[in-house]
């Protein structure tokens, strides 16, 4: 019977209530305000991925039910309308034991088990894109100019910031072949689609900096590998998944990198125009990152950090800052080899997720990297002011 079915809240969910504001043609008449103002709860749970708007009764309720006993419906029918305990169901932000809603309860399971941190879930879910375009953001600087922006914004903050007026100045350092790999590291906007990646090239970069080093087995079944960037715990919960589409001897398509074996997993071919298609998807039409003859998605794994670090407030910061340290090996591994490479968080998560099949509570895509061959001329324009890429006619040096 349905009063015999148990009911419990999701294991996490925040309430914002959100401001709605509509013009007041009477009340402007009336010689009062021209706005007036209405406020909704918008429902954030990361296991639903998409918000959802609740009314004062269903806040109401979700307050009095918890996320850990399971409760029957009965019960709690006692207290609540049915009517609401019945959409908060079908909305998601009320689990069921019951059968018929099998498959909500595994994905709040799927927080619970893989011990995300409330905040951090919230965050990580509801900051994700699906089919956006940079070009519909206006907070995307892609077409507005420097000039443009202080009109808008006024001038930046100040590029320095000095602390108090006593200095000790720091002897100087002997330059070395890291100093002028570094001062040659520059954010790579314009490819040369029509060339080929060599593939001794292409396997260099991915080896220097996804592969690993060494396995070791501290205690039985239990594996950790050494490999060209800190990771916190020592866990390297980073994926590299791959979109290709200009590497000499490698098919158009989707892969994963082997970090052991070091070698790639085929997952899908594609032709040249669905390629060039999908990668524009994947850094959400900044055409000029999607002519890169490799894309690499920087994919956590969620479960490997926080199986240790279990509901931790630091986990999902501790992967943020891993993503950066291996982006940056990707320019420095590209760099030696006279490639250009780019790092973009203007992602569309969920076209990635998608194409690779992954589950961002499980298996989510931090940022995009990408690396390959210059063109010759600088098209797109470049931050590169100490002039080592680009000669004053925009052309390659």
């Amino acid at each position: 019977m349905q009063s015999e079915f148990r009911l419990r809240r999701c294991s996490v969910l925040f309430v914002e209530p959100r401001e709605t504001l509509d013009l007041d043609l009477a009340g402007l008449l009336a010689g009062g305000d021209a706005l007036a103002s209405r406020c909704r709860w918008v429902a954030l749970a990361p296991h639903l991925g998409a918000e959802v708007e609740i009314d004062d009764d269903e806040l109401a309720a979700l307050g009095r039910i918890g996320e850990t006993p399971w409760r029957r419906h009965s019960d709690l029918a006692s207290t609540t309308r049915p009517e609401v305990l019945a959409r908060l169901l079908d909305l998601g932000l009320l689990i069921s034991d019951a059968a018929p809603h099998e498959a909500m309860r595994r994905r709040d399971d799927l927080v619970r088990g893989t011990h995300w941190r409330a905040l951090s879930a919230v965050a990580h879910m509801f900051s994700r894109w699906r089919g956006t375009d940079v070009a519909d953001d206006a907070r995307i600087t892609r077409d507005r100019t420097l000039a443009d922006l202080v009109d808008e914004y006024g001038l930046p903050p100040p590029h320095r910031v000095q602390c108090g007026e006593a200095r000790i100045d720091l002897p100087d350092c002997e330059a070395t072949a890291l100093d002028r790999l570094l001062r040659s590291r520059t954010t790579c906007r314009n490819f040369d689609s029509r060339s080929e990646l060599a593939p001794a090239d292409f396997a260099a970069v991915l080896k220097r900096v996804f592969a690993s080093h060494a396995v070791s087995e501290p205690l039985a079944g239990v594996r950790v590998i050494k490999r060209a960037n800190p990771s916190g715990g020592g866990l390297h919960p980073l994926e590299a998944y791959l979109l290709l589409r200009g590497v000499q001897g490698v098919a158009a398509g989707l892969y994963h990198y082997d970090v052991v074996g070091h070698a790639l997993e085929p997952l899908a071919l594609l032709d040249a125009a669905t390629a060039t298609a999908l990668a524009e998807r994947f850094v959400a039409g900044q055409t000029y990152l999607s002519g890169a003859h490799a894309l690499v998605v920087i994919a956590a794994r969620f479960q490997r950090t926080f199986w240790k670090y279990r509901n931790h407030a630091k986990a999902y910061r501790v992967l943020l800052l891993e993503a950066g340290h291996v982006s940056q090996n990707i320019y420095l591994a590209a760099t030696e080899l006279g490639l250009g490479a780019f790092i973009t968080a203007a992602i569309n998560e969920g076209d990635i997720e998608q194409a690779f099949g992954l589950d961002p509570l499980e298996q989510g895509p931090i940022a995009v990297c990408g690396f390959g061959i210059r063109a010759r001329r600088c098209d797109v324009p470049e931050f590169d002011p100490l002039g080592v890429v680009w000669d004053e006619s925009g052309t390659q040096r």
